[in-house]
């Protein structure tokens, strides 16, 4: 989208306020709102935020050691919008927003998780490939009862359903009208398997195109809860009584010139090139690395449960929902591979650029995965696939060792984020639970 028809749009739908929106570590949005007279300089200038927002925690903190604090004076950086994610908001009056990227200095800021990504699929795009990619996201709704928060709706045992019991508001709808107002490819919606739990999914389409997608899916959400006194939450596993949410990535790779899906060989008894392979062995590969990024909080690891259609061992299979790796019974222009490790939780920058950083490494070393496995990984794997990493701790352990990760992330994100994280964890350690205080003060 161009300037001039930004403006068009900008007068003829009586916009009078501009968001721009970036994504910090967490791919929580910030964000600033001018007014939309000011849109040349919007476009030419950006918006400014001091550095320091990437140092800061869920729990409004400022993370140690970041390298956006005190070791840069708590300066400046440059935000500058891209104009082809200009949409309208259609829940706020007179509202359009855009996606920015962060300049320090005129250079790309190196802790952005929308540049890492970029760079990767440039990396991608010099191989002559284009990154495609697919989200599914889990999420729960809550509403206030009288006890605290309990399940927007009482839809226990009504897996796979849409209907007024499971959505009594009609707020899956409204989300569905909402997104496709900003131009998303809505495929469907339902209800998941415990109470309040739903899944929505989007058409695949390039691989930024999808990360700023989820990115605006998850704000989306969070606000539309906000405006009708619901909490939305992609929280791994928000309580005792809730299973996991998860955030399943589906990934191939088109020709650049020719837009054929690489991953396809209809001589393989699998229906699957070698690319496709070597992409699969290098996500093996780096697994336990990786897992850091796609479960990234400390309640991310109560997902990963046998019986639980989460990974808990790091192997492959065929259409098998037990795996790490899912590789769907589709083919031809379908063929692809489904990360099923990350969490609801986790960045959709940060999980989409450490897949593909991964898959490109299988690539350019050729790396064969094996043969796929057949049966239940939960019940059958015998000692033959390693755990995945089943806390936060281990999984920032994995990422310190695994250098091919550090190299292509880069040294300025990669330590902010393990300095964020183990005082996350440190945190959650020395924290004392209800848990504790039920399971031990009577005895002890």
């Amino acid at each position: 989208m161009d300037k001039q028809t930004i403006k068009k749009i900008i007068k003829e739908k009586d916009i009078h306020t501009i968001r721009v929106e970036f994504p910090d570590l967490h791919g929580v949005s910030r964000n600033k709102s001018l007014p939309a007279n000011r849109i040349d300089e919007i476009i030419e200038e950006g918006i400014t935020s001091s550095q320091v927002v990437f140092a800061v925690m869920l729990n409004n903190d400022i993370s140690e050691d970041s390298g956006v604090a005190d070791e840069v004076s708590y300066s400046d950086m440059k935000i500058i919008p891209d104009l082809n994610t200009f949409t309208i908001v259609p829940y706020l009056d007179g509202t359009a927003r855009m996606i920015g990227d962060i300049y320090v200095k005129d250079e790309p800021f190196a802790q952005s998780p929308r540049w890492l990504l970029k760079r990767v699929i440039k990396q991608y795009n010099e191989l002559g490939l284009c990154p495609i990619a697919a989200s599914e996201l889990e999420f729960y709704i809550y509403r206030q009862g009288e006890n605290g928060l309990e399940p927007y709706a009482d839809s226990e045992g009504t897996l796979y359903t849409t209907s007024p019991r499971t959505d009594p508001l009609g707020i899956m709808s409204k989300l569905q009208s909402y997104l496709l107002e900003m131009g998303f490819d809505v495929l469907y919606y339902n209800n998941e398997y415990f109470a309040g739990q739903y899944e929505f999914n989007w058409k695949h389409s390039e691989a930024l195109v999808q990360a700023d997608q989820s990115f605006t899916f998850k704000n989306v959400c969070k606000e539309l809860g906000y405006m009708h006194d619901l909490h939305f939450t992609f929280m791994g596993r928000p309580s005792n009584e809730a299973g996991g949410s998860g955030f399943h990535i589906h990934f191939s790779l088109d020709d650049l010139k020719t837009g054929v899906n690489c991953f396809e060989d209809t001589t393989d008894k699998y229906g699957m090139s070698a690319l496709m392979r070597h992409f699969i062995a290098g996500q093996i590969r780096h697994a336990e690395g990786m897992t850091a990024f796609l479960a990234p909080t400390t309640n991310s690891y109560k997902r990963f449960m046998r019986d639980a259609f989460a990974p808990y061992f790091i192997g492959w299979g065929l259409d098998n929902r037990t795996t790490y790796i899912r590789v769907p019974d589709e083919r031809g222009k379908a063929t692809r591979v489904e990360l099923r490790a990350a969490c609801a939780s986790a960045n959709p920058y940060l999980a989409l650029a450490t897949a593909l950083i991964s898959g490109l490494d299988g690539i350019k070393k050729k790396l064969d995965p094996g043969e796929p496995f057949l049966g239940d990984l939960y019940r059958e794997n015998e000692g033959h696939y390693k755990n995945v990493p089943l806390s936060l701790y281990r999984s920032l352990k994995n990422l310190e060792k695994d250098e091919v990760l550090n190299d292509a992330i880069g040294s300025p994100l990669i330590n902010n984020f393990l300095s964020m994280k183990t005082a996350e964890v440190e945190a959650y350690r020395t924290n004392v639970t209800d848990w504790e205080v039920d399971y031990y003060s009577y005895h002890m």
